[in-house]
Parts: C-alpha cells; structure tokens; sequence
C-alpha cells in the first residue's frame, strides 16, 4: 500500500536520490573547493545554460544567482529592482510578506496592493504610478496558480514574478515577466539559500540605472554584484555548493526528459490524480474551488469535521509518509501535498489509498 518513497512535502521537496550519488561522486573534486575556481564555476555555468533551456530564455534575458532564498531576493527588489512604488496581489502568507517588504522600506512609497481570499486570485489589472508589479505563479501556502503576464495597458513597469514553488513545474511564457525569480527547494529539488533569476533585459537596465544612482543598497542585496558575479558563472558570496550541484542535477534530468513540457506534464498527471481523489470522496475536497487555478505543484485538500487532517498526517507520518501537513498559519482541517516534478504520480496514488486507509480506521 506504500508509496515507493514517502516524501511529499512542499519545500525542501523530494530530490532524486541519483542526484545525490552524482554529488558523492563529486565529493573529493568539488565538495570544498573555490567557488571562485573553474571546477564550481563550470557547475554554475552548467546550471545558468540549463535553467535559460528549461525556462525558455527569450533573447537577451539572463540568469542571474545569488544568496539567500527568495525572501533575500524580496529585499534586494525593494533596492534594486522597485524605483519608487509596487503594486502586489497578496493572495497568501508568501506574497503578503513581499508587501511588508515594500511597505517598510523607507525609500519606496507606500505600496498598491490587491488582496484577495486565500484560496482565490485577485485580477492583474494595471496602476497608475507604479513601476512594478509584483505577484506569484504559485502561492505555496494555499496552492493557488496564477498565470504569468503583463497587466493590460501597462507595458512600461517590470512584471516581478515570485516563481519559487513554480518553477520548473508549471507551464509559462517568459516574455510575460522582467523578473521570473525563485530558490531550488521547491520543484528544482534542491536546499534552500540560494536565489535564481531569469530576468529581461529590462530589469538588466533597471538593475544598472538604480545602481548608478545614490541609493545606497547593502552589498549582500546589491543586484548589480550579483549580475556582474553571475557573468562570470559565480556568486558574490560563497554559496554552498552542495545545493549548487544538486539544482544542476535537476534541471538537467528535466531537460533531459523533454524540458519543462515533460515536467510540467509529470506535475499534471499528479494533480489529476489528488484532485479526482478528492472531488470523489465524502470526506475530502479541493480547498481551492476553481479548477482553473488550482496548483499543479501544491495540492491543499481540506477535510470535513467527521476527521483531523493532523491525525492523518500523523499517521502517515509513523507510516514513513511525511510533510503532508497543512499550512500552519492558515489554520485549516487541510493536508498539503507536494506534487512536484520528482514525485512519482504512482505515488500520489498510492497516498490517496493510504489516507483513505487511516481513515476507514479514525471514523470506525
């Protein structure tokens, strides 16, 4: 009845257990060397080429690295990216923290934001007096999907895309977006701590023009060393390299199968699969009603009051089935599935067998 591999959390997320055989096997040549040296850098040059493959790099957009996650990239937006005002669709616990971001910086204005029910998506509709929009492809917290595109009349602003539990899993096109960013931990199946970016050569220009100016940025969040580091295939700062190498693993498994239409398509047969589970049984369902921007990467499956999705969780747990729990500060009766890439749909299949089984047993 168990899957052949019980991981099914939302991030840090399966990664393939060969990534990680081709890591010790790399581990007296690479693991503890320079970053700075041709042996690291060919691994950073390697995963910049891939990721510009599997995303579908229009001309002229560039990979660019650096340190920190998504939520250090959020700050470095604010001095790097962000002239003088956002505008934000808030739709969960991820995107709300990049407004705060925004909102407390004291050389931005006071941010637009559109908010909107967890489990639903506001409209992108264009502001006046704003050069940036802000929004995610996939808000992790709830499993809300959005589709990546400029606003109606409104080309002039940078389009900034929060891709973290997105990319690599869900279908887009990049000429939609300036800045389509994210950390490795999610569909790319690697650790957290490091950001990527596909980004035009509009936020190129933006990058270097703010940087040119007075604004003084921390080092750390300085875009512009972060740019001129990634052209060298390097990052500013040492970055672990373990999670280097293993995200250069992935995406080359992803571009070796057939790129992001066969990831994506993986992703989709996963999501059909949880999903009908779900619209078919007495107990469970979608937390997010509309079909159309349900995830396909994150599932959130609530639950009726006859059971506790955290005993369930439990037991799958003691079960060696792990990090299904729900989001915890939405506070629902709800399991969160992690249905990226990596996981096997027979998989996803045999979770729901299984959780059907706990549950046949809690309402006995």
């Amino acid at each position: 009845m168990l899957p052949s591999d019980g991981r099914f959390g939302s991030g840090p997320s399966k990664f393939r257990p060969d990534a990680a055989r081709a890591l010790v096997e790399r581990a007296v040549d690479y693991m503890g060397t320079s970053h700075r040296k041709a042996g690291v850098r060919r691994v950073v040059a390697e995963l910049r080429a891939g990721i510009a493959d599997l995303l579908g790099a229009p001309d002229g957009y560039e990979v660019v690295l650096g340190n920190g996650g998504a939520t250090a990239f959020w700050d470095a937006a604010s001095f790097g990216l962000i002239e003088r005002r956002s505008h934000h669709l808030s739709l969960g616990e991820f995107s709300s923290k990049f407004v705060a971001v925004t909102a407390a910086a004291p050389h931005l204005d006071e941010p637009s934001v559109r908010v909107g029910d967890f489990g639903t998506c506001p409209p992108l509709e264009a502001v006046g007096g704003v050069d940036a929009y802000c929004y995610p492809h996939n808000e992790t917290s709830t499993g809300v999907m959005l589709e990546v595109r400029r606003p109606a009349g409104h080309d002039e602003a940078l389009v900034l895309v929060d891709a973290t539990s997105g990319a690599g899993g869900l279908r887009f096109d990049p000429s939609g977006c300036d800045v389509y960013y994210f950390a490795p931990q999610k569909a790319l199946s690697s650790d957290g701590g490091l950001w990527i970016a596909l980004m035009s050569p509009a936020a190129v220009e933006r990058i270097e023009r703010l940087s040119a100016s007075d604004r003084w940025t921390p080092a750390f969040l300085d875009l512009k060393l972060a740019l001129d580091n990634s052209r060298k295939d390097q990052t500013y700062n040492t970055p672990a390299l373990a999670t280097v190498f293993l995200t250069a693993q992935q995406v080359g498994w992803l571009n070796g199968n057939g790129g992001l239409e066969w990831a994506a398509g993986r992703s989709d047969r996963s999501a059909d699969i949880l999903y009908g589970w779900a619209e078919a049984s007495a107990i469970a369902s979608p937390f997010v009603d509309d079909p159309a921007i349900r995830s396909r990467v994150v599932g959130t499956i609530d639950f009726d009051d006859q059971v506790s999705a955290d005993d369930i969780s439990a037991a799958l747990r003691a079960n060696g089935i792990v990090d299904t729990d729900g989001y915890r500060k939405l506070g629902r009766n709800q399991l969160r599935i992690g249905i990226f890439p990596a996981v096997e749909p027979d998989d996803v299949e045999a979770l729901t067998a299984c959780i059907d089984h706990i549950i046949k047993h809690l309402i006995a």
